[in-house]
């Protein structure tokens, strides 16, 4: 089966890694997994315009509806050449669904918003999907299409560390929970490191935020990260995400408001635990021992009177939770690997 994504490809930021990996999971099943678009040399994806060939369509929905250097045209061409039972949505942010407001987060800005998105994905597909096990809708299918591949793994060494801690991802909605993780650490700061943070909107608004009317989507308080002495590090292609990420003796693993009401899971889950690191998780217990397992318990944050202990033994003994983090990566290359979601997504396809 040759399976069509029609996504939206950035070079620093997205679900690059995530694409590469579904390809090279469908070739092993005698499979194929091509891009639509034309040829990127920044984002060495299998891209092909061969619509003909395509077997099913899969419109990857995250932060865009809309097609990289194409028009409606496209949109007309990918909709005429493949069946409405062949076609599936992945709505990576939850957007199918009502207006969803946690603090200062939002799937939509208001209820037209949210009904002109529910209708856009119901005029191209029945088959919608959502990355959780818990979708708000009836309608929506399960389907955590991101997922852990054991050759990302570094092996866990932690004796010549950069940084005390680093977060790779760009600001949006995430400037909540990245204040708790900072707040925790703070009488414990001189102790941890450098600490850097890698992506677009951590020092300054993106160029885009302003002429899109996000801006509100990127705050951070920068005058308190200064203070903090936090390096601020331009985005990295996707291909060194994992690499950046095991700098650090520990990552925090973050969602932004909206992602925890709803339960999804991002690359971020499954990317992190993979580097040479120690994920910190800022999540809810029932999510992570879902997700990850029960061996993955003791690396959530505690919310108890003195977390910034428990951070601070993390930084100072790592390979006490290198355990926890061996068992959390069997864990997700036996239940969450690129050819289990392949052979889940070709069901879905059939179905």
């Amino acid at each position: 089966m040759k399976m069509m994504f029609v996504y939206w490809a950035f070079e620093n930021q997205g679900s690059g890694i995530v694409i590469q990996g579904y390809t090279e999971a469908a070739k092993s099943l005698g499979h194929e997994v091509a891009v639509y678009g034309r040829r990127n040399s920044k984002i060495p994806l299998n891209y092909s315009l061969d619509l003909r060939s395509a077997d099913a369509v899969i419109f990857i929905f995250e932060w865009t509806t809309m097609i990289q250097y194409g028009d409606q045209l496209d949109l007309l061409r990918l909709v005429g050449k493949v069946p409405r039972q062949r076609r599936i949505i992945l709505d990576g942010d939850g957007n199918y669904n009502h207006v969803i407001s946690v603090r200062d987060d939002h799937n939509h800005r208001d209820a037209a918003a949210a009904r002109r998105w529910v209708d856009m994905c119901d005029s191209l597909s029945d088959k919608i999907c959502q990355p959780t096990f818990h979708p708000l809708r009836s309608n929506v299918r399960p389907f955590l299409f991101y997922a852990y591949s054991p050759e990302w793994e570094v092996p866990l060494d932690f004796s010549a560390k950069e940084y005390g801690m680093v977060y790779v991802g760009q600001s949006k909605f995430r400037w909540q929970p990245m204040k708790r993780v900072l707040q925790v650490i703070e009488p414990i700061r001189q102790v941890i490191g450098r600490i850097g943070l890698v992506g677009h909107g951590w020092d300054a608004l993106p160029w885009w935020a302003v002429p899109m009317q996000v801006e509100d989507s990127y705050f951070t308080d920068q005058t308190y990260l200064r203070k903090f002495d936090v390096s601020f590090i331009p985005p990295v292609p996707f291909e060194q995400v994992i690499r950046w990420m095991s700098k650090a003796v520990i990552n925090p693993v973050l969602l932004r408001p909206t992602f925890s009401e709803m339960r999804l899971v991002t690359p971020r889950v499954f990317e992190t635990p993979a580097a040479n690191t120690i994920p910190l998780l800022t999540l809810d217990r029932a999510y992570v021992k879902e997700i990850y397992g029960e061996p993955a318990l003791e690396l959530v944050l505690r919310d108890d009177n003195s977390p910034e202990e428990q951070v601070l033994d993390m930084i100072r003994r790592p390979e006490r939770y290198a355990q926890n983090v061996k068992a959390l990566r069997r864990h997700l290359a036996v239940k969450h690997s690129y050819r289990a979601r392949v052979q889940e997504l070709i069901e879905i396809v059939k179905s």
